[in-house]
């Protein structure tokens, strides 16, 4: 039996208050970073739990910023989650650093706090966990690590706004705390990131290097160094205040439909759902199951669009990716559970759209094609 109709991966949640919001943008004849981008970032430092909210044009140019702002640079390295999008290491070659590479957690997906020391150097400058799929890292783990050595903690939270640990907001633990709102993601606004921080003396850096590195005097700039253009417009910031005002019913309806799913897939032959450890509220940015050894993940997700349910892999072992293979060494296979999740995990359809019964079909096709791959 095939489902009843198409199932994308994901599909924003938008309508008449985030066409509303641009209207107001579009009449106010403001169109660049001004004051709905102010409103924005202070929805989302109340939401992460912290003072300051800045902005950018995507959680890459957040994590970019934040790095060169903490003076991470040539001759450093930085203690990087193996399994993550390539964004979370790319920003730490283009400060001229060194992304290190650590092994995960295949419960949680996230950065093994054990598995730090060990790539530990003289040269160690910073950590950066990622709370993947909206889990939260082992933060008390991870920033005891970074004190004991003195390192700095940029948290990637991209997919994490609205997720906690032990009672407290992903994105309050590091210097810095950056978000993504990319389409995939719980808020969206198409494109766009933030830097949040509760830490003033870093707030002025983080606002001269994010506009071309200038600070105005007498109603001009003064360009004291080669900053960046990583500002986001008004009417990007338009739909995420939009956005902001569901957040907390977007992501009850994302946990509602992942307790679904756990529900159903609990005791299924060849597929292991998501954890949500004890103290951690997950918001189900993507609900990605790890499929038994054996079972080939591609073939499945071919099985699924045969059925027209999209589904696709969870993210990348970035040690098996080519560029880190050729310019860092790496062979492949050397962080052995990453490579299993990389290999092995598959996202399946969640968005807040979706109804119990789009559920009960994607998880009656993949009983159907689990039992043919298996």
């Amino acid at each position: 039996m095939s489902v009843r109709a198409r199932i994308p991966l994901a599909r924003p949640l938008t309508g008449e208050e985030e066409l509303a919001e641009i209207r107001e943008v579009l009449e106010s004849g403001h169109l660049s970073q001004g004051p709905k981008t102010g409103e924005f970032e202070g929805m989302v430092a109340q939401v992460a739990g912290t003072t300051f909210a800045l902005a950018t044009s995507s959680c890459t140019t957040a994590l970019h910023l934040s790095l060169v702002a903490l003076g991470v640079g040539p001759g450093d390295e930085v203690l990087v989650p193996d399994f993550t999008f390539p964004a979370t290491a790319n920003v730490v070659i283009q400060c001229g650093a060194r992304p290190v590479l650590v092994d995960i957690d295949l419960a949680t997906y996230n950065v093994d706090p054990d598995e730090l020391t060990k790539h530990l150097t003289s040269r160690t400058r910073a950590v950066i966990p990622v709370h993947l799929f909206g889990l939260a890292a082992e933060m008390d783990a991870v920033t005891a690590f970074a004190r004991e050595h003195g390192l700095r903690v940029i948290e990637d939270a991209a997919c994490a706004l609205g997720a906690s640990y032990r009672g407290r907001p992903c994105g309050s633990f590091g210097e810095v705390g950056c978000f993504s709102f990319h389409a995939r993601k719980v808020v969206t606004t198409g494109e766009g990131g933030m830097v949040v921080t509760s830490r003033p003396e870093l707030v002025e850096r983080l606002q001269v290097l994010r506009s071309h590195g200038g600070v105005r005097r007498d109603e001009r700039f003064l360009f004291g160094e080669a900053g960046f253009n990583y500002r986001l417009s008004d009417i990007h910031a338009a739909v995420g205040v939009a956005q902001m005002r569901r957040l907390g019913d977007i992501v009850a309806r994302r946990r509602a439909l992942a307790a679904r799913y756990r529900s159903a897939l609990d005791g299924m032959a060849g597929i292991t759902p998501p954890s949500e450890p004890e103290g951690s509220s997950h918001v189900y940015q993507a609900f990605v199951a790890l499929l038994d050894p054996g079972i080939d993940r591609d073939a499945v997700v071919a099985g699924m669009r045969a059925h027209a349910v999209e589904t696709t892999i969870g993210t990348y072992a970035l040690h098996d990716q080519p560029f880190f293979r050729r310019d860092y060494g790496y062979t492949g296979a050397e962080l052995p559970r990453s490579h299993r999740a990389f290999l092995g995990t598959l996202a399946l359809p969640l968005y807040p759209a979706m109804d119990e019964g789009d559920v009960d079909a994607v998880v009656r096709s993949l009983e159907q094609v689990l039992a043919t791959v298996s």
